[in-house]
């Protein structure tokens, strides 16, 4: 029934098996939105009985926070790549926002917004909230560098700037335009507090 996957170890059968899973719940959540993820669905796309899913999530509500916290670290992972190099603070925000955006331009976005649509299990809240905590922490050292006394103040201010910058984006603007601006409202915004705290 189910497709053999062949490994050396019970574990790389299970971490595979896994992977299969969460692959299948993924190509689902891409073609139709989270909630068509359900236990019966990612079972038939990974060609494996409904029963086997349970050995490795206790719920299709489960799976979703799987992909929720694989989609934030692919995410956190962008973040991180766009800035190596860079000892700029104010460079560091402008390619930081730029990678932001870009995620919303490839439509990423969308996958995690489906997503967090989704009912999350109770004992997975903590986790996907450390997650998203998580995506912020790549932008703290050039605050810290700027010499902003509260940064939690300066990541709000460029966390709404980013989700004012992705509506107008999402409605149809130029999406170079929209990334330009936001870098240039973040920078001045931020030299404007560190001159004034």
């Amino acid at each position: 029934m189910s497709p053999k996957i062949q490994a050396e170890t019970v574990v790389e059968q299970r971490q595979l098996r896994q992977r299969q899973l969460i692959d299948a719940a993924l190509a689902i959540a891409l073609e139709s939105g989270a909630s068509s993820i359900t236990v019966a669905a990612v079972a038939e796309k990974a060609g494996m009985a409904r029963s086997s899913i349970y050995e490795y999530f206790s719920s299709s509500a489960d799976l979703v926070a799987d992909l929720v916290m694989e989609e934030l670290a692919l995410y956190q992972n962008r973040l991180a790549k766009a800035v190596i190099g860079t000892s700029d603070p104010y460079e560091y925000v402008e390619l930081w926002i730029a990678e932001a955006l870009q995620y919303v331009v490839d439509g990423r976005h969308m996958l995690i917004k489906s997503l967090n649509m989704a009912s999350i299990p109770e004992f997975r809240r903590d986790e996907i909230s450390q997650g998203h905590r998580n995506l912020m922490v790549t932008i703290s050292s050039p605050l810290q560098a700027i010499g902003l006394k509260d940064i939690r103040v300066a990541m709000s201010y460029l966390q709404n700037i980013i989700d004012a910058a992705s509506v107008r984006i999402e409605l149809g603007n130029n999406p170079e335009v929209e990334t330009r601006n936001a870098q240039i409202f973040a920078v001045a915004g931020l030299r404007a507090l560190s001159a004034h705290q």
